[in-house]
């Protein structure tokens, strides 16, 4: 999944996954595009993505039709088959655009520039729930539809994931266990930790309110309590 510059971070949990043998993402998008324009495609994807969530979200997945995703997002039928072959095409992009914006989001936070390991956890954690609160209708959407992907996209999308996702917070706290010793298996947490943050936006309407900032940190503190960094 191509990103350009997302902090030292990012970039290191992309070379943490690599050393511990994952395979690497595809370097071709694996979406049909009948133009080599890198831009093009990628300005057209995104209006591709921002129209189909408009219907996804109201409608579903499978209710929505190809005619429909067109006309939302102000393409002919034709048009949308230049840069899609599938449907299936769309959902993929829904998801390679949510671990964009939450990339996009993280870097926004000036992360990086925060030197203590345990304060730059702390600061990821609370950054990415409240962007799961502020996406949830794209959370909760990418997770319920997920299992409609076909083979091919679904293990690209599990890839990216565990690579993206779980590698970042892997990167986290391999740097944090430098100087505080995490008392649970780093490959064990950091995918505790990728599945937890989407709770706020998954299960939120089980709280007696609507999620907000007491629920962030409190899920903050919950997670490092249960990473042992807690004294």
């Amino acid at each position: 999944m191509p990103h350009a510059h997302k902090g030292d971070t990012m970039r290191q949990a992309k070379r943490d996954s690599t050393d511990q043998g994952r395979n690497q993402i595809p370097l071709e998008e694996p979406v049909f595009a009948s133009t080599r324009n890198s831009s093009l495609i990628e300005k057209r994807h995104q209006q591709i993505v921002e129209g189909a969530c408009t219907v996804f979200f109201e409608k579903g997945y499978h209710p929505t039709t190809t005619r429909e995703i067109a006309e939302a997002c102000g393409m002919s039928i034709g048009q949308l088959y230049h840069y899609i072959s599938t449907k299936d095409d769309v959902l993929y992009l829904v998801h390679k655009h949510m671990q964009k914006i939450w990339y996009d989001y993280l870097d926004k936070s000036d992360i990086e520039k925060i030197d203590h390991p345990l304060e730059k956890l702390k600061e990821a954690l609370h950054h990415s729930l409240v962007f799961m609160i502020e996406n949830r209708k794209l959370i909760q959407f990418v997770y319920s539809e997920s299992k409609y992907l076909e083979k091919r996209h679904l293990e690209i999308v599990l890839d990216m994931d565990q690579k993206n996702v779980v590698g970042f917070w892997h990167s986290l706290l391999k740097d944090l266990n430098k100087t505080k010793k995490v008392k649970v298996d780093l490959d064990l947490a950091s995918s505790i930790i990728a599945y937890l943050l989407a709770f706020l936006a998954l299960r939120g309407w089980t709280l007696s309110e609507k999620p907000n900032r007491k629920h962030v940190e409190s899920m903050v503190d919950f997670i490092l309590r249960g990473l042992g960094t807690c004294s």
